[in-house]
C-alpha cells in the first residue's frame, strides 16, 4: 500500500528527472536560469518572498512553519520582529536560539535610519551577513569598513565594535558562546562571498564556499552552497553537527527526518544533530543558501 510520503517521494524524483539527462544534469542557458532575478538586487527575495505574509491574509491560521524535536522550518509569515536589545532603531526576529535546542543564536536584524548595533554578551562571538542595504562596521581603534550586500564580518568574542546604518539594511546574524582552546585565538574577518574560492566537493555537484578559516581556532563555519535547477545532494546526511540555514535564492525540496518540505528564498531551517537531511533544487533559477555549522571541537 502506497503511503502519502511514498507518493511525495515519487513526485519529487519525477520533477528532478526532468532536469537530468542520461549523462548528468542538463546545462540550462544562463538567460533561463537567471531570468527571474536579473532585474532585481541580489537576495531580493529574502525580504520580498514569493509567499509573503500579505499573500496569506485570506488564509487565516495558515503557515508553512513547522517545529519538531529535531528540526524546524521558520517561514516569513511566522517571523516576529520586535526591538533588538541593546540596538537602536533596529527590529529583530530571533529565529533559532538555545530554547529550541541549538548551541547558537540566529536572527534577522532590520536596521533603520540612524541605527546602531549593541554588543553581544561576554565571551560570545558574532557573524553578520548583509542581505539588503549597507552598514558601516567600526572598531575602537577607529578602523571602519563598509559592508554591502553579500559582504560579511566575523567578530571575535569580547571584540569591541559597532554597526551603523544611515538608511536601511537587513542582516542575518549568528552568535555563539566561544569554545576556547588554550593558545588559540580568532581574529576579525571582513570579506565577501565572491572573494572566497570554490572548493572541491568529492561525490557532489553543488558549488561550495566557506566564509571562515577552517583552522582550529574557529569553532564554527558559514558555508555558501549553490545548486542549479535539478541538482541535489548525493549524500543523505546524518551527523553530529548542528545547522542554521537561510535560503538566499531559489526554491526546492528539503528532507528533514521523515518529512519533505517545499522551501523558497526567505525560509529559515534549524537542523539538530543527527536529523536526516537532504536537498533538491527545483524551479528555473539557482538555489543559494547560507549554512551555519559547528566545527573543530570534540563533541564531548
Amino acid at each position: 500500500m502506497h503511503t502519502p510520503s511514498h507518493f511525495l517521494l515519487l513526485t519529487i524524483f519525477s520533477l528532478i528527472k526532468v532536469a537530468v539527462s542520461e549523462e548528468g544534469i542538463c546545462s540550462m542557458p544562463p538567460s533561463i536560469i537567471n531570468s527571474d532575478s536579473d532585474s532585481k538586487p541580489l537576495y531580493w527575495k529574502v525580504i520580498n518572498p514569493t509567499l509573503s505574509p500579505s499573500h496569506l491574509q485570506d488564509l487565516p491560521g495558515f503557515t508553512r512553519s513547522v517545529y519538531k524535536r529535531d528540526h524546524a522550518l521558520i517561514t516569513p509569515e511566522s517571523q516576529v520582529f520586535s526591538p533588538l536589545p541593546e540596538w537602536t532603531n533596529t527590529l529583530g526576529a530571533y529565529l533559532i536560539t538555545p530554547a529550541i535546542g541549538s548551541n547558537f543564536v540566529m536572527y534577522l536584524a532590520k536596521m533603520q535610519g540612524n541605527s546602531k548595533s549593541g554588543l553581544p554578551p561576554s565571551d560570545v562571538e558574532r557573524f553578520i551577513f548583509v542581505v539588503q542595504g549597507a552598514v558601516t562596521l567600526a572598531n575602537v581603534s577607529g578602523v571602519s569598513h563598509e559592508l554591502i550586500v553579500d559582504s560579511y564580518a566575523y567578530l571575535p568574542p569580547n571584540f569591541q565594535h559597532s554597526l551603523k546604518c544611515d538608511s536601511s539594511s537587513t542582516l542575518v546574524v549568528f552568535e555563539r558562546r566561544y569554545a576556547y582552546l588554550e593558545k588559540y585565538v580568532t581574529e576579525q574577518i571582513v570579506s565577501s562571498t565572491k572573494k572566497q574560492p570554490l572548493l572541491e566537493t568529492p561525490g557532489e555537484i553543488f558549488e561550495l564556499r566557506k566564509l571562515l578559516p577552517t583552522s582550529l581556532p574557529y569553532d564554527f563555519n558559514i558555508h555558501i552552497m549553490d545548486f542549479q535547477p535539478g541538482e541535489f545532494l548525493n549524500v543523505k546526511e546524518v551527523h553530529y553537527n548542528q545547522h542554521g540555514l537561510l535560503l538566499l535564492e531559489g526554491q526546492g525540496i528539503y528532507r528533514l527526518g521523515d518529512s519533505w518540505y517545499p522551501v523558497e528564498a526567505g525560509d529559515v531551517i534549524w537542523m539538530a544533530p543527527f536529523v536526516p537531511q537532504w536537498y533538491a533544487a527545483l524551479g528555473k533559477t539557482r538555489t543559494r543558501y547560507l549554512l551555519y555549522k559547528d566545527v573543530n571541537r570534540d563533541p564531548l
